[in-house]
């Protein structure tokens, strides 16, 4: 199977891209979007489902709307989710079998599946993070090291928060064993393709799509979701949107404070991301980046004549 690509920041075209290669394939597509998982948060998150269902027939779509927001969704089941799905279309057969469309913004999730991360089906520790917090990387490394010289030559210790996740698997070890994820059973190749646009006309698009929303009913969203038992705890882990709305809701900021605050994060957001993509680059993901306005023609063009970085 070979596995087409689309990541970059938010409010970059990606969704619209990945349903039109997909459509143009008469293949389906793989959300990688770490919010996009849940039922309820469509405006907040940018589902944008009129992009998949605009075609006849309609491109069909994976991993959205698969779990409910009050309860939490890892990158251990991500990656476990996304290769049952290829294993399940490649031994469908057809065009699902010869490739796939993956499409979004949370490179955790794309580069997990890309890199084949063996990670470990852990919960997160609230009250050992705490314990951890404000500790620097050397210290956080030099504890690892003390505890788990195995584990800490196997882990990625190039954050403190990375750190920190191997630490949460070792003390989830001393009570019972860790199961860690499995490589899909099928092999795959891939190849990604970034968006980008120019600083000032993204943020110019990020500002103009946030009142779109707004417009469309994003407060009225979050309300909903209040109202049906979805706590304010639970909605300053769900992002932005819903933290900010939610505190206006409760009359902790105004109309204005709240859209100001929203798009100031969700500028960070993109840069953010930005970031994240080009640091996936360096660990050996090549990424083909796309001119502002390059559609799906010029996309499979690209992947046709094999012009694009391959892994």
């Amino acid at each position: 199977m070979r596995l087409l690509v689309i990541c970059g920041p938010t409010a970059t075209g990606k969704t619209a891209l990945g349903a039109g290669l997909a459509h143009r394939l008469g293949t389906e597509l793989i959300s990688a979007d770490s919010r996009q998982i849940y039922r309820g948060l469509d405006l907040g998150t940018g589902k944008d489902l009129q992009e998949y269902q605009k075609f006849t027939p309609p491109v069909r779509y994976h991993l959205i709307d698969i779990a409910e927001p009050e309860s939490g969704y890892s990158l251990y089941q991500y990656q476990r989710d996304c290769y049952r799905l290829m294993d399940a279309c490649a031994q469908a057969g057809g065009r699902t079998a010869e490739a796939m469309v993956m499409a979004g913004g949370t490179g955790m999730y794309m580069e997990a599946v890309l890199r084949h991360y063996r990670i470990a089906n852990v919960p997160e520790n609230p009250a050992l993070r705490e314990s951890l917090a404000g500790r620097s990387r050397d210290e956080l490394e030099a504890e690892l090291k003390r505890k788990d010289p195995d584990l800490a030559a196997r882990s990625d210790l190039s954050s403190g928060k990375r750190i920190i996740r191997a630490l949460e698997v070792w003390h989830a070890g001393q009570s019972q064993p860790v199961e860690f994820s499995r490589p899909p059973e099928r092999g795959f190749s891939f190849t990604v393709f970034g968006t980008r646009m120019d600083r000032t006309a993204l943020r110019a698009r990020i500002d103009a799509r946030l009142e779109e929303r707004l417009a469309a009913g994003m407060v009225e969203e979050v309300e909903g979701l209040l109202k049906r038992g979805v706590t304010r705890e639970r909605m300053q882990v769900l992002g932005m949107e819903y933290r900010e709305i939610s505190d206006y809701l409760a009359g902790d900021k105004s109309r204005d404070e709240m859209a100001a605050s929203l798009r100031h994060e969700i500028h960070l957001l993109a840069k953010r991301q930005e970031t994240y993509f080009r640091g996936m680059e360096r660990r050996g993901v090549p990424i083909t980046w796309l001119e502002p306005g390059q559609g799906v023609d010029g996309i499979l063009e690209l992947w046709n004549r094999g012009e694009a970085s391959h892994g």
